[in-house]
């Protein structure tokens, strides 16, 4: 199943030759692999590894715990030696399609600036080093890298490296977590119409397009720190027909004003952050939120809902993947910071938003069927990260 959905193509998606289509779908191939058949793997050794320290009179409490028995075995060694590899591949397989397809590729965005919604870049900015310092999730050249005059072949590898990485699953328009907290919105709060949204850590736009497809009437804006990022999601959303607004600007502070948004998003943004970035995102989020509005933060559940094993899986991505806030950020009090913010205490809650997977259908365009979302909701789906229970974890407060 994870091979079956393509990536829908549009003109400014680099375009693999039959050779680097085949090494991009093996790189695909073997994250599957390393999922289905090597990580379920774990969990008998586990158990062998955690009845070992008992009898030793050990308690494997905590995910360090279980990393300081586990990172002994030689099967989680390959394990994580694989993982690595298979990520790397992954990028170096987009990078030959991107230097290959450049003049096409830069001819396609050049002939989309000034078109569609508004593309703002200031003359400087710094971004933070939390993004800066290493290459997260190994990107080559991180992802405000500056290294092509036309600034957004980051955006480029982005593109096409997040698909592969998620396996397909993200749909083939990678805008899977954006859809289902849309979704959500719909399914809970069906009388809920935002006029104006913000997207913060937008990336190249994926989980943006969705707001605006679902509230076209609405304005509808994307932010991220990194210049090719932004660059690329403007001339992406021209291309796929949407009419959406895209910025350079920092979540900790942006330049909007007031009481200007009746909804601020955010999927899988606030783990790239840090400790001291998490609460001033929080505190502008309520500071540009009108009276009544909402904010989401989409990302996977804090550590307090799952089992040490859970947490050590995932938290695999801090020590072998370059996300070195990952584990930390689910530690963090968000109810507290939401409340500290000045949100409602009443409406702060976590919940889970569906996977769109879910509702795969092919149906329309774009391949998702709503209608099809109770018939599904009992499949068991788990997304590259190892998301328990097909959904993605929503942090929701309201503004007074």
């Amino acid at each position: 199943m994870l091979n079956v959905f393509q990536q829908g193509d549009h003109p400014v998606l680099p375009r693999a030759s039959h050779d680097e289509a085949s090494r991009q779908n093996f790189a695909k191939g073997l994250r599957g692999f390393i999922q289905r058949e090597v990580l379920p793997g774990l969990t008998p050794l586990f158990a062998k590894t955690a009845a070992e320290s008992q009898s030793l009179g050990v308690d494997l409490a905590s995910r360090h715990d279980v990393r300081k028995a586990m990172k002994k075995e030689p099967f989680f060694q390959s394990y994580a030696a694989l993982n690595r590899t298979a990520q790397e591949l992954l990028w170096l397989s987009v990078v030959d399609t991107i230097e290959r397809d450049w003049p096409r590729l830069a001819a396609e965005v050049k002939a989309r600036e000034g078109q569609g919604g508004e593309l703002r870049i200031p003359e400087a900015f710094d971004v933070p080093r939390y993004v800066t310092a290493l290459d997260i999730h190994c990107m080559p050249g991180g992802y405000a890298s500056r290294h092509d005059a036309e600034q957004f072949a980051a955006g480029a590898l982005y593109e096409r490296g997040v698909y592969l990485y998620g396996m397909g699953y993200g749909g083939p328009f990678n805008d899977g977590k954006g859809r289902s907290v849309v979704n959500y919105i719909r399914r809970t709060m069906p009388d809920f119409a935002p006029t104006r949204v913000l997207d913060m850590g937008c990336t190249v736009g994926h989980s943006t397009l969705p707001y605006k497809e679902f509230f076209p009437e609405a304005e509808v804006w994307g932010i991220d720190v990194a210049e090719p990022l932004v660059r690329y999601a403007h001339a992406r959303s021209v291309a796929l027909g949407e009419t959406v607004n895209f910025a350079q600007m920092n979540a900790e502070k942006t330049e909007f004003e007031d009481a200007s948004f009746d909804l601020v998003v955010s999927h899988i943004l606030l783990h790239e952050t840090s400790g001291k970035a998490m609460p001033r995102i929080f505190d502008e989020c309520f500071r540009l939120l009108r009276p009544g509005g909402l904010m989401i933060h989409c990302d996977l559940p804090p550590f307090d809902l799952m089992d040490p094993f859970t947490q050590f899986i995932l938290d695999n991505e801090t020590y072998y993947n370059n996300e070195p806030f990952w584990g930390a950020m689910r530690e963090m009090d968000q109810v507290g910071l939401a409340k500290n913010a000045g949100f409602d205490p009443e409406t702060i809650r976590f919940d889970t938003a569906p996977m769109v997977i879910r509702e795969y259908a092919g149906a329309d365009a774009k391949g998702y069927d709503a209608a099809k979302a109770d018939e599904l909701a009992d499949r068991e789906f788990k997304a590259g990260e190892y998301a328990p229970g097909g959904g993605w974890e929503v942090l929701i407060a309201r503004k007074p």
